[in-house]
């Protein structure tokens, strides 16, 4: 199998340090967490950014920031910023980091119920006009599942030559209203997938290491992180990401995969050099 690559999802926009003291808002926060996630062997940094009081926010100003404070820790990394945003974000608003060209982005691939009022909406239109700005900046999209639905609306974007190379995929597993982590879940979202894909697997909450255990023995990659859960085992927060991250780490070598740095991760998932 090709060597690992782990995705730190570092701050989020939903968790608050209500929920861990950890979980980074200022952008010296942010550059900790993302060292340290570093160290222990994430090549990949998916970013959120907040003001100071923890308030998500997709200003340009903040994603510079913060940008400019990762590469000054890790001048390696490959930072990939969320256009996801938060549920009550306009599309212009969510789209701001792709003005920095990263080289990836998130581009979540259909509308989910979040629970209670809160629908994460995303169009037909709006994936569309996402995966064009991403084209013509010679972005590459990380394209984000929750439900099977996701996979064939990501499939028509592939379809209308919207995407250049072999598509990566994130497979979100175990929110509320979206696709279970069960293993069967995992395998048939799997092997749905357009042949040549890359794949990340996400669990939320309790969710996170059983996903990414079965990540590690398909093939795929892992994302762990403050975003998607906060807790190191069962009642034990985590002190950072990077012992998030350390654990899958662990856990992979457990099972023979080897890790991927940076440039490793460039190459796997068919990166434009910067």
């Amino acid at each position: 199998m090709e060597k690992l690559v782990i995705t730190a999802a570092i701050s989020g926009a939903e968790v608050t340090k209500e929920n861990n003291p950890a979980v980074p808002y200022t952008i010296a926060e942010i550059a900790r967490e993302a060292r340290l996630a570093y160290n222990a062997g994430a090549s990949i940094i998916h970013l959120h950014v907040r003001e100071d009081d923890g308030t998500p926010t997709q200003s340009l100003d903040r994603f510079e920031a913060a940008f400019a404070a990762i590469r000054e820790e890790c001048p390696e990394l490959i930072i990939q910023p969320s256009t996801g945003g938060a549920v009550w974000m306009s599309n212009a608003e969510r789209l701001t980091p792709v003005q920095l060209k990263p080289e990836m982005a998130t581009l979540d691939c259909g509308t989910l119920n979040f629970g209670g009022e809160e629908i994460f909406t995303n169009t037909e239109n709006t994936v569309i006009e996402f995966a064009r700005a991403m084209r013509e900046m010679g972005i590459k999209p990380e394209l984000e599942v929750f439900d099977r639905g996701m996979v064939q609306l990501a499939k028509r974007v592939l379809e209308m030559g919207l995407l250049e190379g072999n598509p990566h995929y994130n497979l979100v597993l175990g929110t509320a209203f979206g696709m279970p982590a069960g293993l069967e879940d995992i395998l048939y979202l799997v092997k749905s997938l357009p042949a040549g894909s890359t794949f990340t697997g996400t669990g939320i909450g309790r969710n996170q290491f059983n996903v990414a255990c079965a990540m590690i023995m398909l093939g795929g990659h892992v994302r762990v992180g403050f975003e998607d859960n906060v807790y190191l085992k069962k009642g034990v927060l985590a002190g950072s990401n990077g012992e998030l991250v350390d654990k899958v780490v662990r856990l992979a070598q457990e099972l023979g995969r080897e890790i991927a740095r940076p440039d490793e991760a460039r190459k796997i998932l068919g990166l434009k050099p910067r």
